[in-house]
């Protein structure tokens, strides 16, 4: 028996349906299913560019750089923002490849809103677990070095494995869903810093 056909049945039960509410969505509304993604991926554009310029750089950081260390209420304040603020250490076009991807299938699957409070949802987990797992010290499970407090905190990553394992969940894409959870534990033990512990 050959593998391919079992290979294609495999793939078909697992992206056959989110495949196909995709190309229907997308047949139907055009460009406008995916409004909140390409604005997503145009505000992380400008703020890329913004926070490169000697003149951008405090007010993007004062309006959207998250710490572990920064008191609670502005912490929430720039939640939000931090989601579409690329992280200065990485490659802008990683994030903005995540955004135009992720968000597009979660926002055609799931509806603007829902997407927008899910990956809202997962950024602001990741913040919060940040300052849970300073304050619990590096000698426990989920506890991080005191380090970790200074640690700028900014970029979609954690809205996209919100969104990403979220849609999994729901279109029933188990063995999708599983992968993108051990991508996360082998980020863990290859790269332990803050951002792979927050994913």
């Amino acid at each position: 028996m050959s593998l391919s056909p079992a290979l294609r049945r495999a793939a078909v039960r697992e992206w056959g349906p989110l495949f196909t509410a995709v190309r229907l969505r997308l047949a139907e509304h055009g460009v406008r299913a995916l409004a909140l993604t390409l604005s997503a991926v145009a505000l992380t554009a400008a703020i890329q560019v913004t926070q490169n310029q000697a003149w951008g750089y405090g007010p993007v950081r004062s309006l959207g750089a998250v710490r572990a260390e920064d008191p609670l209420p502005l912490a929430l304040l720039r939640t939000p923002l931090s989601l579409f603020v690329p992280a200065l250490d990485l490659p802008v076009w990683g994030a903005l490849a995540q955004i135009l991807l992720v968000f597009g299938v979660a926002e055609v699957c799931l509806g603007r809103w829902r997407t927008l409070a899910v990956a809202y949802g997962a950024t602001l987990a990741g913040t919060l677990y940040a300052r849970i797992g300073v304050a619990l010290g590096p000698g426990t499970f989920l506890g991080l070095p005191a380090s970790d407090a200074q640690v700028v905190d900014t970029g979609p990553s954690a809205a996209v494995v919100g969104l990403a394992v979220y849609v999994c969940h729901q279109r029933r894409a188990w063995f999708t869903g599983a992968l993108v959870v051990l991508a996360m534990v082998v980020e863990v033990l290859v790269k332990d810093n803050l951002a792979g512990r927050e994913h």
